[in-house]
């Protein structure tokens, strides 16, 4: 694929000055008819779409951001954009908030023509965004200032907001054990998450530093949605030997465990302890409510608008999480050695 035309090359073809075309894109009033229809059917022939490279050189901000994301729960995507909207407003910088389908074999043009379409001046990537190659790619050619929040892979390669999820993970885990529980279902998370794999170390090192076993058939697959939290839910409630407790890889798909769980007549906690990940507004509106752990969704989000809209240096900022003790979780009704 040929490099991509940019102002200095429409400036080259049409025989003026890259200040000329950057009157030329902002619309300036002192600029002939002659120039600019040169510097149109140049930018025509060279297939060339306005981008931010052009806007700085012009000294021409758009004020404007823009949140790409591809998230299953609309609770965690709720705190993510409210995050970054309240410092936006702050700032008096629009966000502009697209979804995409990292799975989408286009995606990497899709972003491509959101940042040369919108003219926004940064990117903002939500997981799994935030590791999908084809859309870093995209925005390293266009070379546009972006924040990723919670990334898994190429940590030095743009500023990022994150959370430990291994260590929450395992401090869940740790209190399940803790309370007596000795078999503890697991329910993964999205395979198109980092994080998913990151909160199954989590748990696996918690059962190994306890002397647990860890089980395979105790482990189930999920999508970060209420609907595999309910296929989850009947397959580990249909063991011969089920668990005493379930820790659900994220609050949605623990609201799902617990519709199982009470479809079943399984009391929870009495008979089964359920727990979440993320502590949205789902986690304290269900019954009974959730112990899970708070990631910080608007402040990782908040953070990494701030970084953006400040610029500078790479910045890497860890935020802490918190681990929420609710009704959810209680001592097994039977202890399995």
């Amino acid at each position: 694929m040929s490099e991509r035309a940019n102002i200095r090359d429409v400036a080259a073809r049409a025989g003026v000055a890259v200040k000329t075309v950057s009157r030329v894109l902002n619309d300036h009033p002192y600029v002939s008819k002659d120039t600019k229809a040169r510097v149109e059917e140049a930018m025509r022939a060279l297939d060339f779409r306005p981008s931010v490279a052009a806007r700085i050189l012009s000294g021409a901000k758009s004020n404007q951001i823009a949140l790409i994301y591809d998230n299953h729960s609309p609770y965690y995507m709720f705190q993510i954009q409210t995050g970054c909207w309240e410092y936006c407003k702050q700032q008096g910088i629009r966000l502009l908030a697209q979804p995409v389908d990292v799975t989408d074999p286009r995606v990497g043009d899709q972003v491509r023509g959101l940042v040369t379409e919108t003219h926004v001046d940064g990117i903002i990537l939500s997981s799994p965004v935030t590791d999908c190659d084809p859309v870093l790619r995209a925005l390293e050619a266009l070379d546009i200032p972006f924040v990723r929040i919670s990334p898994g892979t190429n940590h030095a390669l743009t500023s990022s907001v994150f959370m430990d999820d291994a260590q929450a993970a395992d401090d869940m885990t740790t209190h399940l054990i803790n309370m007596g529980h000795r078999r503890i279902g697991f329910i993964k998370g999205h395979p198109n998450h980092m994080a998913s794999d990151d909160r199954l170390f989590g748990y696996r090192r918690a059962l190994d530093r306890a002397g647990l076993s860890f089980e395979p058939g105790l482990i189930c697959d999920g999508e970060f949605d209420f609907d595999s939290g309910v296929r989850g839910g009947n397959y580990l409630l249909d063991l011969p030997d089920r668990p005493t407790a379930v820790f659900a890889s994220n609050d949605d798909m623990a609201a799902g465990v617990l519709a199982v769980a009470h479809d079943r007549g399984v009391n929870v906690p009495g008979e089964l302890s359920v727990t979440g990940f993320d502590d949205t507004t789902l986690a304290r509106t269900v019954w009974p409510p959730l112990t899970t752990i708070h990631q910080p969704m608007a402040e990782l989000a908040r953070t990494a608008t701030e970084i953006l809209i400040a610029g500078g240096d790479l910045t890497h900022r860890r935020l802490p999480h918190t681990l929420i003790e609710r009704a959810s979780v209680a001592p097994p009704a039977r202890n399995i050695a």
